[in-house]
């Protein structure tokens, strides 16, 4: 993985702490846990070597320069867990993509 940004590993773990999340562990990769719910977030800073976390969610918490080339490779890469992106724009975030819905049957 590239170089840490400090900077962005608290953002992602306040982001997970509000959206009312145990967060757990320290640096770019750690565990937020909610409920039943356990998702491994990865923070980003240039797009890193994809690791193959465990788990079924993955979030990824990226700058806006990084997410689009991020978003290529996990797309690319199709792994077998739910993934999405959170960007992170000086204090703002949005979610840029986000695991697709349950499938309908007909």
């Amino acid at each position: 993985m590239g170089p840490v940004n400090m900077r962005l590993v608290e953002q992602a773990r306040s982001i997970f702490a509000e959206l009312g999340y145990t967060v757990e562990g320290n640096g770019p990769d750690f565990r937020a846990e909610r409920e039943w719910k356990v998702v491994h977030v990865s923070t980003v800073l240039e797009t890193p070597e994809l690791s193959t976390p465990s788990g079924e969610f993955h979030c990824f918490v990226a700058q806006p320069e990084d997410a689009d080339e991020l978003e290529d490779r996990l797309r690319y890469q199709d792994p077998d867990y739910e993934w999405a992106i959170i960007v992170v724009d000086g204090d703002d975030y949005q979610v840029e993509r986000a695991p697709p819905g349950p499938k309908a049957s007909a």
